[in-house]
């Protein structure tokens, strides 16, 4: 691996035709705005419901999807940079690498900390409500970032410190090989990385084979949990094809070299978009409890007039 979780944009190498540009930014942009309309009608239900403020599944889930939401609209603005401007000033680049950075660090932790969390549910019922709290998974969530903080903020550190003023305002074609080019950062990243794709991996495997013993005691709520503990396993694989994009593209280069960029495309919507679509199916639709407020929410949307009930 040679390069961030976060390489968000397309490198057009060879640049594209104007309509197929146009094509593409379009794709890219509506994909974009209806998950951020999904997510945000997902936050309003949220905001608007007190019974999700004291359940700390849902509280994670909503963390998840402003996450995601933050993820989405700041590597879209990096796609369409990359061909309306190409390159930016890097100072300007610095800020948007670490928001996708951030974000894209977040998500894989986030998904553990649910499996976690339905793990305990299941497995240990008696406990959760002294062990998953409202005040202990704010905790949680402070601990996700700090993490994160603690993994990119030393790549902006370090580069302040070694590079020339002059780099900082220049102009570059805007991913973190770019505004973060010493070598050391990359293997640092390349470690942090590893390690957190092992926790991650081991807390899914073990939560799923935990639950899946439990689901054998006929259980309904444990089969729910453990093919929800699935559906993390297969978005959180998404999320970690990231880790190894450098080896992919350059595999799709000796396969595709005449469709090298069209190939980075399809890359770009599987590794950074896909994976943030799939929050909402498994807790907007699968999950009950969310899906009957999200109706109401869709309902009062559409025909505001007839909605009298309060508290609603």
């Amino acid at each position: 691996m040679n390069t961030s979780s976060a390489n968000v944009t397309v490198v057009v190498q060879s640049r594209d035709s104007l309509t197929k540009a146009v094509t593409k930014n379009v794709i890219v942009v509506l994909l974009g705005i209806f998950i951020n309309y999904i997510n945000g009608g997902l936050i309003q239900t949220f905001c608007k419901h007190q019974i999700f403020y004291i359940n700390p599944r849902y509280i994670l889930f909503i963390h998840l999807v402003v996450n995601d939401t933050i993820q989405v609209t700041v590597t879209i603005i990096l796609f369409v940079i990359s061909y309306v401007l190409h390159k930016i000033n890097v100072s300007i680049c610095c800020i948007f690498i670490l928001f996708a950075l951030l974000t894209t660090e977040n998500s894989p932790l986030n998904l553990a900390c649910m499996a976690v969390e339905c793990f305990i549910a299941i497995c240990l019922p008696l406990r959760h409500p002294h062990i998953c709290t409202v005040k202990r998974t704010l905790m949680l969530i402070g601990l996700i970032w700090t993490t994160t903080l603690w993994s990119a903020l030393p790549d902006l550190f370090f580069t302040l410190a070694t590079e020339p003023q002059d780099f900082f305002h220049s102009r570059v074609f805007c991913v973190p090989q770019t505004v973060f080019p010493n070598p050391l950062i990359i293997k640092k990243r390349d470690i942090l990385y590893s390690i957190f794709l092992v926790v991650v991996w081991v807390t899914i495997f073990y939560t799923y084979f935990r639950i899946l013993f439990t689901a054998q005691t006929a259980s309904k709520d444990a089969t729910k949990a453990r093919n929800t503990i699935i559906l993390h396993g297969f978005q959180l694989l998404l999320c970690m094809v990231t880790y190894v994009e450098p080896p992919f593209k350059q595999a799709l280069l000796q396969a595709f070299p005449k469709n090298y960029s069209d190939s980075l495309f399809a890359c770009y919507i599987i590794v950074q978009v896909l994976p943030r679509s799939i929050s909402p199916i498994i807790y907007g639709i699968r999950d009950k409890t969310f899906r009957r407020y999200l109706k109401r929410y869709v309902l009062w949307k559409i025909t505001p007039q007839k909605e009298s009930a309060p508290g609603v």
